[in-house]
């Protein structure tokens, strides 16, 4: 008879027609089977090599010795693969795992790696000897100990292996947004050089009053004294750009309605500017106003450089610290400028689409204290998300708000808690469906197609926001709308300098 046409033969026979086999293997080497008259029939299996034993293995919970051969465990793998997580040689025993912990037999492969004898003892049966044969349990619970301490080691293993995968897949993910904006703000920057040095040799080319140096000087320390005024709501920058850019047209300036956003964005108001006005004739006030506009651009570019250089900094710290476990002191974040941050390392994405962004920062204060500076990362996942989220030409709106304590999950015993600093990110898209909500925090879940998401994204910001922040994230979707609203306390609670990245 070929191999392929072999089968598993199971016969029931007495203890007695196996006791002398069973004298030769570890579990009965020293039993007295003069103690085991409650144990009448047993299981002969004999198994060919190459035969898996699920679907003859009845009843599902027995223990079983082999007599001769090998009897191998695999777990099976999401690749079709195979891990071998236990072997079973002759004169050994396996199947009690289950029972002694009390649980359904786990899901492996049992496959006979040579053609195997062994004797089968149900799960009655096995009870009954570990009542009555102190040599039989001392055996078991050995082999028990053993197969518990190799689990573990693999369980710890593939946890780590498991860890770094997310840690790669999550650091590549997050590193994109800020190297392409740095790559975009110098490409640029070479383009506002040039037109630059062009106003300058127009701008330079009429000797200049001390008056007019005065002026001019005191113009570039406000340009070059920091990189963004104070965040503004939407409305109030809107009508601050408004108001700058009509004052430059109504004196002349050409290019006034790009100029005056950019002034705005750094903070300067029009009554700075009477100092120039008043020194220059309107065409030179004209070219002084177009070289402040260019040199203004430039230092905004030269500063989005260093928030992604920071932000990639502080993601190569953030791998660091999970990796060290390294502590980083206490510090005050505010968490407008953090998302205006992360407008600004977007705001190409927000270009191309089209998309307004509606600010209502109304949390005062806006600062929180806690360690780390992984607030942007949050940030950065969910404005992308909207914005993925968003058709052409649409608005996202951001807004903040305290809300009072209410001792929820901040472990306070008086029923109060500290105050909240909440944040909302909304998107006008499909929404999320209702069979799709329940999984969005979980890791490598993605609606994206493939290639366009690693799901990682939402899993980082709830580990983030719950585990770093000590805070909570919640979402409300429905078609036309998706809002997270992260809720963070305003005395820092959380402190885990592994959670930034594992870690969409």
């Amino acid at each position: 008879m070929g191999e392929a046409e072999q089968k598993i033969v199971i016969e029931t026979v007495s203890l007695e027609e196996v006791a002398e086999d069973l004298r030769q293997t570890l579990p009965f080497a020293e039993t007295n089977f003069a103690d085991l008259a409650g144990i009448g029939l047993v299981d002969r299996v004999w198994i060919p090599a190459g035969s898996v034993i699920e679907d003859t293995w009845k009843p599902n919970h027995a223990y079983a010795v082999v007599l001769d051969g090998e009897m191998r465990a695999d777990r099976p793998e999401p690749d079709g693969s195979r891990t071998t997580v236990s072997v079973a040689r002759k004169g050994q025993g396996f199947g009690e795992v289950p029972m002694l912990m009390g649980k359904r037999p786990s899901p492996v492969i049992i496959e006979a790696a040579q053609e195997t004898r062994l004797v089968r003892f149900s799960e009655d049966d096995f009870w009954k000897l570990m009542a009555c044969c102190p040599n039989f349990r001392k055996v078991v619970q050995a082999d028990m100990a053993l197969r518990m301490q190799t689990y573990q080691v693999d369980a710890l293993h593939r946890e780590k292996l498991i860890s770094l995968g997310t840690l790669a897949a999550g650091l590549m993910h997050e590193l994109h947004n800020p190297g392409s904006a740095a790559k975009r703000s110098a490409s640029q920057l070479r383009i506002n050089m040039l037109r630059l040095q062009e106003l300058s040799l127009r701008h330079g080319a009429k000797p200049k009053t001390q008056i007019q140096l005065d002026c001019m000087h005191s113009l570039l320390e406000h340009a070059f004294r920091g990189c963004h005024a104070p965040s503004l709501s939407t409305v109030e920058q809107s009508d601050a750009e408004e108001a700058m850019s009509e004052w430059l047209q109504s004196a002349g300036v050409e290019n006034a309605f790009t100029i005056g956003p950019a002034l705005v964005d750094i903070g300067f108001d029009f009554r700075e500017l009477d100092c120039a006005k008043d020194a220059f004739e309107q065409r030179e006030f004209s070219d002084a106003l177009n070289w402040l506009g260019a040199l203004i651009s430039s230092v905004s570019l030269v500063c989005t450089i260093e928030e992604s250089i920071t932000r990639i900094a502080d993601l190569v710290m953030a791998v660091k610290k999970f990796a060290y476990d390294e502590k980083s002191p206490s510090k005050q974040i505010d968490v407008h400028d953090s998302l205006q941050s992360t407008l600004t390392i977007l705001g190409h994405k927000l270009r191309i689409k089209g998309i307004q962004v509606d600010k209502e920062f109304d949390a005062n204060p806006s600062t929180i204290r806690s360690k780390g500076s992984s607030l942007s990362q949050v940030w950065t996942n969910l404005i992308d998300n909207a914005l993925d989220a968003s058709p052409s030409n649409a608005t996202i709106r951001i807004a903040t708000w305290i809300e009072p304590g209410i001792g929820v999950g901040n472990g306070a015993k008086d029923g109060s808690g500290p105050d909240r600093l909440a944040v909302s990110i909304e998107d006008h898209g499909e929404g999320i469906s209702p069979e799709t909500l329940p999984h969005i925090f979980e890791a490598f879940f993605t609606t994206k197609p493939q290639g366009s998401g690693t799901g990682l994204g939402l899993e980082i910001v709830h580990r983030i926001v719950t585990q770093k922040f000590g805070g909570a994230i919640e979402v409300q979707s429905e078609p036309g709308s998706t809002r997270f609203i992260v809720r963070l306390p305003l005395e820092g609670t959380g402190d885990c300098g592994s959670c930034a990245l594992p870690t969409h």
